[in-house]
């Protein structure tokens, strides 16, 4: 490995990097991305726009501003964009894959060591005592989330409809994001300001420029003609990435037919791929309670558990959704050896959940700059996020319900309705540590990594006690 290119203080260069150097630039940052999307989006504004001075702020942010429009986990999307503008869709492919493939490899170690030895009574305290930081990490999700998107009655009023559309009458996560979209495109035409607040991270383009990056040059040199507009390109690039995207689905439809574990694995997760606004928090309710629910493929504490796993690895959150598809495989394997089964899950899993995201970008790219000042987009945007807001909320009840209880009971309506904790099984090890967790992450503002481990190592403590 070059020894440049692990460099933390590499001045800016006047000629862009070779492919082959920007590999080991994109590796580290894929190696290094934890801390959710925040961490990740911050270590790629210090390498890229201030250490390397490869994209300048002003361009950043707005691409940024742009990857937070579209599904998918937008901290994946922005490397892969950068990566498309400096080096077209073989740059792209290398920044994006790289993001991802770190926290996949060690997810799947983490998915087989799990199936393998996590019911021993070493491994089984560890998680009890990861499940109540879970619980912790997810309402300070809430919080941090809340404060940006719920300014205004109106977003508080589209957060609370929301929690309740999904907690009482399990309105499917998609139809909850596309009606809050349509209701902020909308509602901003109608009443300008209501919904648009702003940019998110950063406006984006209004501001004063921090300084320009090599990519700022290549566009002032008119040498980055892959990023004009062409309708051919267009039509080229979506029939490509919609069929890389879909034929898995499509092929083991037509081979296996539609109530195969295969087949419904791959068309999961392609809907969750491609409506998963709001970041992995928001589309984890849904996804819990249809592998749980609908499908069976595993137990609420599994997916807790899940969670856990995937906030300890590089890399996206939503590479959760590996851990259950892995989970699905390895219990309905057919003829299959379970592990092997479990590692195919795991690979269409991970395939088809980040196959749209090339799509959006490689597509979408050449038309970003429209997207500057719209603030119709800008209310489907926000409206959006306070909408995600009520979702996480009611991830949150569904995981307090599951750790903090034994037994629950639904209370139905024609079908429908919410689920309820028995109070008298309320398991109190477990209420304490969760509190425990809340109070230091909100209040003495633990990080994240360290409460999970010290959550582990005293849950450990708690269930040895117990025996």
């Amino acid at each position: 490995m070059p020894d440049d290119a692990l460099s933390e203080h590499t001045p800016p260069a006047a000629t862009p990097p070779s492919l082959a150097e920007a590999f080991w630039v994109w590796l580290r940052i894929g190696l290094l991305s934890f801390g959710g999307p925040a961490g990740q989006i911050a270590l790629m504004h210090k390498t890229l726009v201030e250490e390397r001075r490869w994209i300048g702020e002003r361009r950043f942010l707005h691409a940024l501003n742009y990857c937070m429009l579209l599904p998918g986990p937008e901290a994946q999307q922005l490397a892969t964009y950068i990566g498309w503008l400096m080096h077209r869709t073989a740059g792209g492919l290398v920044a994006g894959l790289l993001f991802v493939l770190p926290g996949a490899l060690v997810m799947l170690g983490l998915s087989i060591g799990y199936v393998l030895y996590g019911h021993t009574p070493l491994i089984a305290g560890l998680f009890f005592g990861v499940k109540a930081a879970v619980l912790a990490v997810v309402a300070e999700a809430i919080l941090r989330i809340g404060k940006r998107a719920l300014k205004t009655p109106v977003m508080i009023g589209l957060a609370v409809a929301a929690f309740l559309a999904i907690w009482l009458v399990q309105v499917p996560f998609p139809i909850i994001v596309l009606s809050a979209g349509l209701v902020g495109f909308l509602g901003e035409r109608r009443w300008p300001g209501r919904f648009a607040q702003g940019g998110g991270h950063g406006a984006g383009g209004d501001g004063p420029d921090d300084g320009t990056g090599i990519i700022d040059a290549m566009f002032a040199r008119g040498e980055l003609e892959h990023t004009r507009p062409a309708r051919g390109r267009s039509l080229r690039v979506f029939a490509v990435w919609l069929a890389v995207w879909l034929a898995p689905f499509i092929l083991l439809w037509i081979g296996l037919g539609p109530e195969s574990v295969w087949t419904r694995i791959a068309g999961f997760f392609s809907t969750m791929g491609a409506v998963t606004f709001g970041g992995a928090y928001a589309v984890l309710s849904y996804v819990a309670q249809a592998a749980v629910q609908a499908f069976h493929w595993m137990t609420p504490g599994e997916m807790a558990d899940g969670l856990g796993l995937a906030e300890t690895t590089p890399g996206p959150l939503i590479m959760v959704l590996q851990f259950v598809g892995f989970l699905a495989a390895y219990r309905h394997a057919g003829g299959l050896d379970p592990l092997l089964a479990g590692m195919l899950g795991a690979l269409l899993t991970t395939w088809v959940t980040f196959a749209p995201s090339f799509l959006w970008i490689f597509l979408g790219g050449p038309y970003v700059e429209q997207l500057r000042g719209n603030r119709a987009l800008s209310g489907a945007l926000g409206a959006i996020t306070a909408a995600i807001v009520g979702v996480i909320a009611n991830l949150a009840v569904w995981f307090a319900l599951h750790t903090l209880f034994r037994q629950t009971t639904a209370v139905t309506l024609f079908g429908v309705g919410p689920e309820l904790p028995v109070l008298s099984s309320v398991d109190l090890r477990a209420l304490v540590l969760a509190a425990i967790a809340l109070l230091a992450m909100l209040r003495f503002k633990a990080g994240m990594v360290p409460t999970l481990i010290g959550c582990a190592l005293a849950g450990l403590v708690l269930t040895s006690a117990a025996l």
